[in-house]
C-alpha cells in the first residue's frame, strides 16, 4: 500500500491538476492523505468535488505552518511506502512505478529521491533538471548540513523510518532536510537520476532558506544539529530500555 501525504494551503490554482497526476498512478487500495492548514480560498471545495475515495482528509485548519501540517498528514499514513507531495507540482508518468521498483531492487534502501523538471506558473519548462541547476545530488550528513540536496516533493520512504523522522521539532525550518539527514544516519538513500516530477516555481512556494541572511542559515543549522543529537540520544535510550 502507498500513502501519498499532501499538505495544502490556498492551493486552489494547481491542486486539482496535481492530484489527478497522482491518482492516475495509484491502485484502488492506495491513499492520499490531505492536511489543510486553514485555506481561505477554494482548495478544500475543489478537493471535495473530485470525489475520489482514495483521498482522505486528515485535518482542516490550525495554522500550523508547512512543516507541522506535513507532520499531521504523515502521522496518519497507513502504507508501507510514504510519498511526499507539494500542492502545486505535477507527477510525471511512471514516477510511482520507478520508485517502487527502486525499493524492490534495493531492500536496504529506506528513502528514494529523484531529479525534477522545473516549470513556471503556466507550466512552461524552465529547466530540464533541478539538480542540473543546483549541482549534483549527494547523500551524507556533512554534505547536506552545508547545502541541503533533499527536495521534499521528490521524497518517498519506508514507513519503518517514521520512528526516526517523527515528531519533527518545532524549530526545524525544513522537513525535507530533517528527513534526509536522519535517513543518512539511520538508513540508506537511493537517487534516481531522472526527473519524476515537474517542480513548479512561483512566487508563493519559495523555501524559507531562499534569500535568508547567512546568520539565519547558521542559526537554522545549529538548531538542526542540536535536534539531531537529541534524536540520536533518544534512539540510544530506546534501545537500552
Amino acid at each position: 500500500m502507498i500513502s501519498v501525504c499532501l499538505a495544502t494551503y490556498n492551493g486552489s490554482r494547481y491542486v486539482e491538476a496535481q492530484l489527478r497526476s497522482i491518482l492516475e498512478q495509484l491502485a484502488p487500495e492506495d491513499e492520499v492523505l490531505v492536511a489543510d492548514d486553514g485555506s481561505t480560498d477554494d482548495t478544500v471545495a475543489i478537493i471535495d468535488a473530485m470525489g475520489d475515495p482514495r483521498i482522505r482528509w486528515v485535518a482542516q485548519g490550525g495554522k500550523l505552518g508547512v512543516v507541522k501540517n506535513f507532520e499531521r498528514s504523515i502521522s496518519a499514513a497507513r502504507g508501507e511506502f510514504i510519498f511526499l507531495s507539494d500542492q502545486d507540482d505535477l507527477w510525471l508518468a511512471g514516477k510511482v512505478d520507478k520508485i517502487i521498483e527502486a525499493f524492490s531492487l534495493n531492500p536496504g534502501v529506506t528513502l528514494v529521491t529523484s531529479d525534477a523538471r522545473v516549470i513556471d506558473e503556466s507550466g512552461s519548462v524552465i529547466a530540464d533538471s533541478f539538480f542540473g541547476q543546483r549541482g549534483h545530488f549527494a547523500a551524507g550528513v556533512l554534505h547536506n548540513l552545508i547545502k541541503n540536496k533533499y527536495l521534499g516533493c521528490t521524497l518517498a520512504f519506508r514507513s519503518s523510518m517514521l520512528e526516526h523522522f517523527l515528531p519533527i521539532p518545532r524549530d526545524v525550518p525544513m522537513h525535507d532536510m530533517w528527513f534526509g539527514l536522519l535517513n543518512d544516519i539511520y538508513g540508506k538513500t537511493h537517487y534516481i537520476d531522472q526527473p519524476l516530477i515537474a517542480y513548479r516555481r512561483h512566487g508563493n512556494n519559495a523555501s524559507p532558506a531562499v534569500g535568508a541572511p547567512i546568520v539565519q542559515k547558521l542559526v537554522w543549522r545549529w538548531r538542526l544539529v542540536m535536534n539531531l543529537l537529541a534524536r540520536l540520544h533518544r534512539g540510544r535510550s530506546d534501545r537500552v530500555r
